[in-house]
């Protein structure tokens, strides 16, 4: 014999994190961060990011970036002609690309998945 959980009062039913998730299948992957940069935005070490690259990247979009030939996690930033690459923490600097540089945006972050074990 026992007794009913109070959580019971509170089950939905089934949740697909795939269909929360993601908005196109064929377009997204996952990315682990690594670093502390946007730990402003709420993205640390170790987080699993959800990435989708059919969105458009915006100004103030957070996206997946190749530099140079150097992958980073930062806000791209669209300041008239000018592009630059924000972290989310103040220990790091911001990245204004220069004409030379080569920036690819690989996709724009839409969650981040954590585990807090």
């Amino acid at each position: 014999m026992g007794f009913a959980s109070p959580a019971d009062d509170y089950i939905e039913g089934r949740l697909s994190l795939d269909a929360l998730l993601i908005q196109n299948n064929d377009a997204t992957f996952f990315f682990r961060a690594k670093g502390d940069s946007m730990n402003g935005a709420g993205i640390f070490d170790g987080d699993l990011l959800v990435v989708d690259k059919s969105l458009p990247s915006s100004s103030g979009s957070m996206v997946i970036a190749v530099v140079d030939g150097e992958l980073t996690v930062r806000r791209l930033m669209k300041h008239g002609d000018h592009v630059s690459l924000r972290p989310e923490n103040p220990e790091f600097k911001e990245t204004v690309l220069k004409d030379e540089q080569e920036l690819q945006v690989w996709g724009v972050v839409t969650s981040a998945i954590k585990n807090f074990t």
